[in-house]
């Protein structure tokens, strides 16, 4: 009677005492729900699906019930050997008395799990959760990105998309008996959890593979050694990215093992002089202005030309030379005379309008500004270098956009790889669409400048191993000596070519950058069949118009 008269006046007046409540409060339980990140796919959406969760548990234990049952070297010899982990690392965890879970392994495989959990250790428990899994390893790593082990997503688009596809946790607080077992009856404010948003991406998942596979081939022929090489294919007329690849790469299942080279994007953090695939802008500029025509006839000085008191060379010595044979044939002094004539600040203003020093505003992060001095700080001979890539730096997408610009009539479009955002209930969060970042030259220069870079793959042309059966190729080729300790390189260089087809009606763009190829080492020899490759399956694949059926189309 006393108990129960006690117990009365305690729910009657309810716990004053501090110790009390603590007793109250110990049955309240709240928990986060759990959230399914949502999935990225590429441009043909469902069928080719990039990105997922899937379902996995972490092999946990009541350290304090191992050791009260004195089964802690049993228990620890059992899950090294499942595990694969030292005995001795278990022990410590649970070796562990007075306190109630410990965490042995995280995202184990349900698989792998399930056969722990056959086992029935002592104190040996799971829990459910899911990881992030990309099925193709390394394919468009550096485009997709990670998420890290606390959920975040930490690079590419995963990153730059994470508040869409993370979703939000739901929450759910009850309460629990003496023994720990929810008391349902009991449940209090229920959030229910929103899962993470599906993410469709700009990339074609075949012509990714086409790119990525001519870069590894091109490694694995051992006939050029290279530190890196990157590439990008862009839609010129909409800006969108159809593929990008960079080498090295990773395992994005195992992130955490890649050194920083390898999870580095080379098509947008690696910031070099260009060489010659930046004369087009020169050329553009000179012709935009009336300054010159294909047909203008320029004394190329027989290969060395002295300007400003400094000696500069062409590859090839040449006399006389159109404008025309001037760009197919990738003369210095002709595109250094051309500079010339525009004064250094209209070269100046020409190189801000075509993108150069400044971002883009691709939606990836890691995208670098590249280097373009201001007017003030050029010297004499600054524009006679910089219009033939020397003393400018650029990314890759830079030079990409320049020679889409070109193939789309003059029209600078943004790039961008995320289509659409769409919830699970199928409502559009987000969604991208073409845009326009300015017009830098007018419409009648930009077919001209397509007619003279068509040329350059020519079998006279620099560019001549970028042909591509069947379809006319515009573009051209780079071959840039790295400064090394303030001076340029003897024998490091960068490769580069840069076009796009069909060059009548341009679809597609391509830009392919080798770092320091061995021995060959030219755009032309290195870069260009590259190019080919990707070029001619990619315009198989997407069944583009041959010359033939575009002649056919104008007449």
């Amino acid at each position: 009677m006393v108990c129960l008269g006690a117990r009365l006046v305690f729910l009657h007046l309810g716990p004053h005492d501090e110790a009390l409540a603590d007793i109250v409060e110990s049955r309240q339980w709240v928990t986060e729900l759990p959230v399914e990140r949502g999935k990225v796919f590429d441009q043909h959406g469902d069928a080719n699906i990039l990105v997922l969760d899937v379902p996995a548990k972490d092999v946990c234990a009541n350290p304090d019930a191992v050791v009260s049952n004195k089964q802690v070297a049993f228990v620890a010899a059992e899950l090294s050997r499942l595990l694969d982990t030292p005995a001795a690392e278990i022990t410590a965890k649970l070796d562990r008395p007075g306190r109630e879970y410990a965490c042995i392994r995280a995202a184990l495989p349900t698989e792998e799990a399930e056969r722990i959990e056959a086992l029935r250790l002592p104190g040996v428990f799971m829990k459910e959760r899911t990881v992030r899994y990309y099925p193709h390893h390394d394919f468009l790593c550096h485009v997709l990105g990670f998420v890290n082990l606390a959920g975040d997503g930490s690079a590419g688009v995963e990153q730059r998309m994470d508040r869409f596809l993370k979703g939000s946790r739901g929450l759910l607080e009850s309460k629990k008996n003496a023994l720990r077992e929810e008391l349902y009856f009991k449940r209090g404010r229920y959030v229910p959890a929103v899962q993470g948003a599906d993410v469709y991406l700009t990339i074609d998942q075949y012509a990714q593979y086409i790119m990525e596979k001519a870069l590894d081939d091109i490694a694995a022929g051992q006939t050029v050694h290279w530190q890196g090489a990157w590439a990008i294919m862009q839609n010129v007329r909409t800006g969108e990215i159809l593929a990008m690849a960079s080498r090295p790469s990773y395992d994005l299942n195992h992130f955490r093992t890649a050194n920083e080279l390898e999870r580095r994007n080379g098509a947008l953090a690696v910031v070099y002089e260009p060489g010659s695939t930046l004369k087009a802008i020169t050329f553009a500029a000179a012709l935009n202005e009336g300054l010159t025509t294909p047909e203008t006839v320029i004394h190329c000085e027989n290969g060395k030309w002295m300007h400003r008191n400094r000696l500069l060379r062409d590859y090839h010595a040449e006399g006389r030379l159109t404008v025309a044979d001037g760009l197919k044939k990738s003369s210095n002094i002709l595109t250094a005379k051309l500079a010339v004539q525009l004064g250094d600040q209209r070269l100046f203003e020409y190189m801000r309008a075509f993108g150069l020093g400044r971002k883009l505003g691709i939606d990836l992060p890691g995208e670098e500004a590249g280097i373009l001095p201001a007017v003030s700080a050029w010297s004499p001979i600054s524009a006679s270098r910089m219009a033939i890539g020397q003393g400018v730096a650029v990314t890759a997408l830079q030079l990409i956009t320049i020679y889409s610009t070109i193939a789309n009539d003059g029209v600078m479009m943004r790039p961008y790889v995320v289509q659409r955002v769409v919830a699970k209930d199928g409502t559009v969060l987000d969604e991208q669409h073409p845009e326009e970042l300015g017009r830098p030259i007018r419409t009648e220069t930009a077919a001209t400048m397509r007619r003279l870079l068509a040329r350059v793959t020519e079998p006279d042309g620099t560019g001549k191993r970028a042909a591509v059966a069947g379809y006319s190729v515009a573009g051209k080729t780079g071959t840039a000596q790295k400064p090394v300790g303030g001076r340029y390189s003897s024998t490091d260089h960068m490769a580069s070519f840069v076009g796009f087809l069909p060059a009548e009606k341009p679809e597609i763009a391509i830009v392919v950058v080798v770092d320091n190829p061995q021995p060959l080492h030219t755009g032309g020899q290195v870069a260009a069949p590259i190019f080919q490759r990707i070029a001619s399956e990619t315009a198989r694949y997407m069944g583009l118009p041959s010359a033939e059926q575009s002649a056919v189309a104008m007449r």
